[in-house]
């Protein structure tokens, strides 16, 4: 393996990590900054849009450059977001901050992938990605857990600082490490997005919006359900930890799931069961007293991790299979429909917290599961219909 794929998947993690992080840091931001819960939701909100806006824009954009001032562009702007954040005077000085880190986060994956291929032989380009990716779902792992770590014993903003300085270095080593004049690929904004329109694409792209909608209808207010049901705040590194170490496991095993039994069927099983998940969740809110509904919610989220994180590979497969020449093209535009759906569920889930209660998420993420599961359902017997008809 090519040495110098380690600091891209670093590059990665780093990014992953402001990402994901965020959900257990709403409840300190909230309380300083004066705001409500739903309120500091926007931070996901915006950071999503950013991203799902800002990846194709500025990759097209970038596409002509070379690629290491585009990786070290992009990871130092999203360096000084993170340091700007963690001095942030104000609520509207955080989310500026959040809406640059994103798009530079956005701009970052599409080119470490990107490279990761040219730096690869055809034979080791999969293994390649992989370790790129790898480097995200390290982040679910261990960056977010140890990023609440910190905001417990220092605070919020120790936590962006930390991603920051773990960013400005990989920033330092890319300019080292990667050589000068690495082709980028040119490409319009057009030509990217008219592969959505391509049969298969873009229902399947519907899927991951509402998928991980529902997910993060939860996630980005884990901290306030936990809480709503007894469960300190001091115990969110657990609660991450615990959701990481799933997720890593998931991502693992869906890959294999799907390589044995097919990406549809993967995925089909991967939403009904996340779905499932999420209404367990609000029963046990519910019906369970505290404390003992948030020790359940906390062994629960090994589980929910190895499901939820289950998705983004068996998806990524299928989007593969349906169009094998567009992949580099389709992956990253299910990038942007992933942080589509995080935009989604942040507004669902703040709507909920606002209008009702934090133990009615997992009812109301279940809801956009079946969503999920029903389009998904509808595109992948579709075909085998019509192909019925035409044997007919």
């Amino acid at each position: 393996m090519d040495f110098r794929l380690i600091w891209l998947a670093l590059g990665s993690f780093a990014v992953g990590t402001g990402a994901f992080v965020i959900a257990s840091l709403l409840p300190a931001i909230a309380g300083e900054t004066g705001v409500s819960m739903s309120q500091a939701g926007t931070l996901v909100l915006s950071f999503a849009i950013a991203y799902a806006i800002g990846a194709p824009v500025l990759s097209t954009l970038t596409g002509g450059l070379s690629r290491r001032p585009v990786l070290v562009g992009s990871i130092l702007v999203f360096a000084a977001a993170n340091i700007g954040a963690s001095f942030s005077p104000n609520f509207e000085g955080l989310l500026l901050a959040r809406i640059v880190m994103a798009a530079a986060s956005g701009l970052f994956a599409s080119a470490a992938q990107g490279t990761a291929v040219t730096l690869s032989t055809p034979e080791t380009r999969t293994r390649a990605i992989s370790v790129i990716v790898g480097g995200t779902t390290l982040s679910v792992a261990l960056g977010a857990p140890i990023g609440a770590l910190i905001a417990n014993t220092m605070s919020w903003r120790g936590a962006f600082m930390a991603v920051g300085l773990v960013a400005l270095f990989v920033a330092i080593a890319l300019r080292a490490m990667l050589p000068a004049g690495l082709p980028g690929t040119k490409l319009p904004l057009r030509d990217r997005l008219m592969v959505a329109f391509r049969p298969g694409i873009g229902s399947a792209l519907l899927v991951t919006i509402f998928a991980i909608a529902a997910a993060f209808t939860v996630f980005t207010y884990i901290a306030s359900l936990s809480s709503a049901i007894g469960l300190s705040l001091t115990f969110m590194p657990l609660v991450l930890l615990a959701f990481g170490l799933g997720a890593a496991i998931g991502n693992y095993a869906s890959g294999q799931l799907a390589d044995k039994f097919g990406a549809a069927l993967t995925v089909r099983w991967v939403i009904i069961l996340s779905s499932l998940t999420l209404v367990v969740f609000s029963g046990v809110a519910y019906l369970v007293p505290s404390p003992l509904a948030g020790w359940i919610l906390l062994a629960l989220m090994v589980p929910w991790g190895i499901i939820g994180w289950g998705f983004p590979p068996a998806q990524s497969s299928r989007l593969v299979s349906l169009a094998p020449e567009a992949a580099p093209i389709s992956l990253s535009l299910n990038a942007s429909a992933i942080y589509v759906g995080v935009a989604l569920g942040s507004v669902i889930g703040g709507a909920d917290m606002a209008l009702a209660s934090a133990k009615d998420l997992g009812w109301v993420g279940a809801i956009l599961g079946v969503v999920a599961l029903a389009i998904h359902l509808y595109a992948t017997r579709e075909p085998q219909r019509l192909s019925a008809v035409r044997m007919g």
